[in-house]
């Protein structure tokens, strides 16, 4: 998970230079820069302050499934913050030793949307496009699942039934369906992925350059405090932020101590919060697939 993308503001893609370069590109843009730590998960939701009354801009905080290590860290200050927030979904390997789609997950994600969170599919093996190939295939390396880490070739079909799957086992676990958004891999599309999700009913959500987390970067390179002061100096009315719950590799994790402090830094400066079926881009997307 931790290799350069292709990042996405809005939906045009712009090619990130390398983790070696000015642009290191582990989850897709640029490294935000931190600040303070924050609220550990056990901070009760009713110390909070509510959202400011009036808004002087919306961000729209988005999470991608990864380790799961933070996932209860995540709900936790979201409730506290009185924020909503979209979720990406993959059936990754937890730090549980499970997969974050299995069964042993559905009172999490219930109550995720009990609290009025959206989400969106992430692929359901969390499956990376490598390259369109010459014969109308598209050549893809899913991570997890019995073709892990091996190349394959899917049709368009086969594609769009990869982003269905995640949607189907939702249904199953929580009783509801994903909104009509899907976010590929390392943020890495082509005109022939976002054609298939397209036509299945997904719009492809990317993120904002100032909105990386920087999540995914090496912790001695890209502290906290860094990732989180840029994060706060650079975010705009409108910008998609994304993050994940909990990656491998970083040692030292981003949302304990930045989650919360991105947050109200943010409400501090007058911003609110939407999930991305109010976002301009994707909110004329209501029917489901």
């Amino acid at each position: 998970m931790t290799m350069p993308r292709l990042i996405l503001a809005g939906h045009v893609p712009a090619m990130l230079l390398c983790a070696s370069a000015m642009l290191p590109a582990a989850h897709a843009a640029a490294p935000v820069a931190p600040a303070a730590p924050v609220a550990t998960a056990a901070s009760s939701a009713s110390s909070a302050p509510a959202a400011p009354a009036a808004c002087k801009g919306t961000i729209y905080l988005t999470f991608d499934t990864g380790s799961q290590s933070q996932a209860q860290l995540v709900a936790d200050v979201l409730n506290k913050r009185h924020v909503k927030a979209t979720f990406f979904l993959a059936n990754e390997k937890t730090t549980r030793g499970d997969y974050s789609l299995d069964p042993s997950w559905a009172p999490y994600w219930k109550a995720r949307v009990a609290e009025g969170h959206a989400f969106g599919t992430h692929t359901f093996d969390h499956v990376y496009w490598k390259k369109d190939l010459a014969n109308g295939l598209i050549q893809v390396k899913p991570q997890f699942g019995k073709e892990g880490g091996k190349l394959a070739s899917f049709t368009d079909q086969q594609f769009c039934e990869e982003l269905r799957r995640v949607d189907t086992r939702f249904q199953e676990l929580t009783g509801h369906k994903l909104d009509p958004f899907w976010r590929a891999p390392g943020g890495y599309t082509s005109p022939r992925t976002l054609a298939a999700g397209s036509a299945c009913g997904y719009q492809h959500a990317g993120w904002a350059p100032a909105g990386y987390s920087g999540d995914e970067l090496p912790s001695d390179k890209y502290p906290n405090a860094m990732l989180l002061k840029k994060a706060l100096a650079n975010l705009r009315s409108g910008d998609i932020f994304i993050s994940h719950m909990g990656i491998w590799s970083r040692k030292d994790p981003w949302a304990p101590a930045n989650l919360d402090a991105l947050i109200s830094g943010l409400q501090d400066k007058g911003f609110c919060f939407a999930t991305l079926r109010e976002h301009p881009a994707y909110a004329q997307k209501k029917g489901q697939p």
